[in-house]
């Protein structure tokens, strides 16, 4: 797709990519610190909430990913969007807990609809030149706005208050909508004057390893990015916490508490180019170890400087394994969309599997403050062995 139409409908991909992005990660990270304000939840109480999401993401993104592959990208696209319309809607108007619990799973279920669909329609008709080059672009666009979500968050609220969590984003989701029904139209031009929205496909690079290999790369990846989520969310789940225990406003926990965000938008530019990390075993192994010391670091350290510091090994790790996880998930697949919702229904599997765990050694150990990273970090040391032994098999 090298023609100025391609490039103008993989510019339009990615826009809708970035206001989703802000939006959800807007909502979804300070989602805790409102119901944290309004309905004095603790991290108990947050962290199973966060499982509850987690569990949605799972069925949903699995679902959406064979949805798109089956009834067409922007079906699902505009499925998707239209749900997490009438989901903010539907928060923005509820005053209980329960009401906003139920119009935040009915928003993950919507927002599962764009992941899977839009990985899938930026790496479509790409070689084995241009997909790393399409699949960093995703990257670096859904991780900058990540960041800057987490970053600006907190003093959006104090300046708008906490109604802005669903107002904001309930504005991003009818503009991606609208740029939703453009791109559609957008696509059937291309499809009338170059006779399709994909490119030829072309010889495969001589320097991919063998099939056999590159699918235990992708079994790794697979396995590796569940536990990459398992730690963000159980991090995203207690970041009031964190931010209590060191007495941070909500705006400048919103500025240090960012700062792995960042660190992972960093490496994500660093991978993109430069793709010696590509089928390269030491360098996922060594993320993952470094993933637990830094995710254990964060939750238990006494001293604010060394959260920071532990907070940009955080994001490199992380950042390494979601880029593998999405890379060898579009290198190794003709059904995209379908391996895309793998991927996402993967990370949602991380996402209900951390704070669950973490919830759950809080109910039965509360004596123990550090009780919920512990058991956490013991989680991630079963994901490395499990890492460990796909690679001894697969050699």
């Amino acid at each position: 797709m090298t023609t100025k139409k391609g490039r103008r409908f993989k510019i339009a991909c990615y826009s809708i990519q970035a206001l989703c992005s802000f939006g959800m990660s807007f909502y979804f990270y300070y989602l805790y610190f409102l119901m944290r304000h309004r309905f004095n939840f603790g991290d108990k109480h947050n962290l199973v909430l966060a499982a509850l999401i987690g569990f949605v993401y799972v069925i949903a993104a699995w679902q959406a990913g064979r949805f798109a592959q089956r009834r067409g990208y922007f079906n699902a696209l505009k499925l998707g969007s239209g749900v997490m319309i009438a989901a903010l809607l539907a928060g923005s108007q509820l005053g209980s807990a329960t009401g906003i619990i139920l119009a935040s799973a009915a928003l993950t279920a919507g927002m599962c609809f764009l992941w899977p669909t839009l990985e899938a329609l930026i790496s479509e008709g790409e070689d084995a030149v241009g997909l790393p080059r399409a699949v960093g672009t995703y990257n670096v666009v859904w991780a900058g706005t990540n960041a800057l979500a987490l970053f600006s968050g907190g003093t959006l609220i104090k300046i708008f208050g906490f109604e802005c969590i669903f107002y904001l984003p309930l504005a991003i989701s009818v503009c991606q909508l609208a740029l939703t029904f453009w791109l559609e139209k957008h696509a059937r031009d291309i499809a009338e004057t170059s006779g399709g929205i994909t490119a030829p496909v072309l010889p495969p690079d001589p320097h991919r390893p063998s099939p056999a290999r590159a699918k235990a790369f992708l079994r790794m990846a697979w396995l590796a990015n569940p536990f990459a989520y398992i730690a963000i969310n159980t991090l995203s789940a207690v970041l009031p916490g964190i931010a209590a225990k060191f007495q941070l406003t909500l705006t400048f926990a919103g500025f240090a508490c960012s700062l792995w965000g960042f660190a992972r938008l960093a490496t994500f530019f660093a991978l993109w180019f430069w793709p010696g990390w590509h089928y390269r075993f030491r360098w996922l192994v060594t993320a993952f170890a470094l993933l637990i010391l830094a995710f254990a670091t964060i939750l238990i350290a006494p001293s604010l400087p060394v959260v920071l510091a532990a907070q940009i090994v955080f994001g490199v790790a992380i950042g390494l394994i979601y880029y593998s996880s999405l890379f060898y998930s579009m290198d190794a697949s003709e059904t995209k969309s379908e391996h895309g919702g793998i991927h996402e229904a993967a990370i949602g599997l991380g996402n209900c599997l951390g704070p669950a765990v973490g919830a759950a050694s809080l109910q039965w150990v509360p004596q123990y403050a550090n009780s919920g990273a512990m058991a956490v970090s013991i989680l991630l040391l079963f994901g490395l062995g499990g890492l460990l032994a796909i690679w001894k098999t697969a050699r």
